[in-house]
């Protein structure tokens, strides 16, 4: 049978091979196409803007944005309109042209530089996909690079819309990218580059953490109620806060009420979200339930960035997108980093709309980021030294649809009662409604927030480490069993071994774009494993760490 496209980025590719027909997202061959077509200008670009920089010449705000938007563009189920990524992808060829004029030598530029739009962009697209690299390592190692590119742009395009750059980030974001062009590079080379790529990845995170906190404060220990109210709501989904706040200034006095899906569970723990009456609570579950839990909301729905599941009929009117997020079909409300969204469209059809249908009632306790863990650490160490708590482990990451991920939710209860789970992302949604108690009133689930929160995971560690005047991470009573779905999880990877974390188990597969030579080496030199038993990952770290 004759492949129409080809995709391995996600953790549910067609047989842990590569989807091939169609995506297992929804993807359709075509969009398939022009993403492929978009990474690969947005590589040309950054190859002009990296050039630029190397003869001392400036690359403004704006390219930087246009470079981290265009890859969060392409991440798993975000943008399935490809008249949108066409668009893109002129609006990116416009502006490298102009950059391309100021290049003083441009003859060692690669190809993708060079390519001004012409001829026929689906055949285009089929010779610069993932594939066109013949080499199965050289391949490998550029997706796994640009997988982790575009985990780096997510948390760089957050802290933009709060106004916060990392210049040093973007430019190595678009060194990085470039680089995966670049035929001479040898394995060591890219290896070496994967490494890099994970250093950046823990500043991107340190930017976002920092540009959420300066703009809503500390997340804090908070209850979030799962029930609803009589009032028709407004349902955000995704992971942009700026597009809350901003929702939520303009449904003031308006009789609507607004309530968070998914990722966006955590925006209820940052005080400043809390001042707003009609901010309700969390409704349903992971992202790939939207399909029956948007039906019974009622109300419309805001995306505001990737995890859409492609709409039902009856509810596709409903589903409005924003950022870097959209749908063929859907209203997509524009706005650019610093403009003010105008959302009144979304309001107005809110006030036509039943309130939302009850699936649950009860409560969810979160907002354990790193500056809330550490406001507790004394608690936490005594409980570690009392042995009331023997381990720690992190389950963060993402939640899907594939029947072998009803293994964290056993996971979770198998784990003995002296046990605390770490998580972040929307795996938490495998065990956050389970019954798991607390250890001498520390909740045994700690929801340090989005995957966009992951650093907090990392900033804890290092602090248990400082706490315990360990001299290697890996001596902590921690151990890792992180679930993941598409490129962020990618980049926590990278930035935890870039952090020196070793003995991760990830799960439920492999990443596919993994080749055999390359898992060897993360499984060599970072004790990388697949899924595990509880009995078997307690034979790490069970007691409290010695002192060096």
């Amino acid at each position: 049978m004759e492949q129409k496209m080809f995709c391995y980025q996600c953790q549910e590719t067609a047989g842990c091979k590569g989807c091939t027909m169609s995506g297992v997202c929804g993807k359709k061959p075509d969009v398939a196409a022009m993403q492929d077509l978009l990474v690969y200008v947005t590589k040309g670009i950054s190859a002009v803007t990296t050039a630029l920089r190397q003869e001392g010449k400036q690359v403004s705000a704006e390219i930087n944005h246009l470079i981290t938007l265009n890859l969060f563009t392409t991440i798993t189920n975000a943008n399935f309109d490809k008249e949108n990524i066409e668009a893109i992808i002129r609006a990116t060829l416009i502006e490298k042209d102009v950059l391309l004029a100021q290049i003083a030598d441009p003859s060692g530029l690669p190809k993708a530089a060079k390519w001004n739009g012409s001829g026929n962009w689906e055949e285009k697209a089929a010779t610069v996909g993932v594939l066109s690299t013949e080499n199965e390592d050289i391949r490998s190692l550029r997706e796994l690079i640009t997988y982790g590119l575009k985990g780096l742009s997510a948390y760089s395009k957050h802290a933009n819309v709060l106004l916060k750059d990392d210049e040093e980030v973007d430019a190595f974001l678009q060194r990085a990218l470039a680089a995966t062009l670049d035929d001479n590079l040898s394995v060591e080379e890219l290896i070496a580059l994967t490494m890099e790529t994970g250093k950046h990845g823990v500043s991107g995170m340190a930017l976002l953490d920092k540009a959420n906190t300066e703009a809503y404060g500390n997340p804090e220990i908070t209850k979030v109620n799962i029930g609803v109210g009589t009032n028709p709501g407004i349902l955000v989904s995704g992971h942009d806060l700026r597009d809350l706040e901003m929702l939520l200034e303009q449904t003031q006095g308006t009789g609507v009420d607004v309530y968070t899906h998914s990722e966006m569970l955590p925006a209820h723990y940052y005080p400043a979200f809390k001042k707003y009456p009609n901010f309700i609570g969390n409704y349903g579950n992971a992202w790939w339930k939207q399909k029956e839990e948007f039906e019974s909301f009622n109300g419309p729905i805001l995306m505001t960035t990737n995890c859409i599941v492609p709409p039902k009929d009856s509810y596709k009117d409903r589903l409005y997108t924003t950022g870097a997020a959209g749908y063929p079909g859907c209203t997509h409300i524009p706005g650019e980093i610093g403009e003010q969204k105008d959302f009144s469209v979304i309001i107005e059809h809110a006030k036509r709309c039943a309130a939302p249908t009850e699936i649950e009632t009860g409560e969810l306790i979160g907002g354990f980021a790193h500056a809330q863990v550490l406001a507790l650490a004394d608690q936490v160490v005594d409980a570690v030294k009392s042995g009331a708590i023997k381990k720690f482990v992190v389950m963060a990451g993402c939640d899907g649809r594939a029947k072998s991920r009803e293994y964290y939710t056993e996971f979770a209860k198998a784990l003995p009662k002296d046990a605390v789970i770490l998580t972040a992302g929307c795996a938490k949604y495998k065990y956050n409604k389970l019954p798991l108690g607390d250890i001498n009133g520390i909740p045994r689930v700690l929801d340090a927030g989005q995957c966009n929160d992951s650093y907090s995971l990392a900033v804890i560690a290092l602090k248990l480490k400082e706490v315990f005047g360990l001299d290697d991470i890996n001596d902590l009573p921690i151990a890792y069993n992180i679930a993941w779905y598409e490129q962020k999880a990618v980049i926590v990877l990278l930035a935890l071994l870039y952090l020196g974390v070793k003995n991760i188990h990830l799960g439920p597969t492999l990443p596919a774009f993994l080749s055999p030579n390359v898992a060897k080496v993360l499984v060599e030199n970072f004790g990388i494993a697949g899924i595990s038993t509880v009995e078997e990952l307690s034979l790490i770290h069970i007691s409290e760490p010695t002192r060096h």
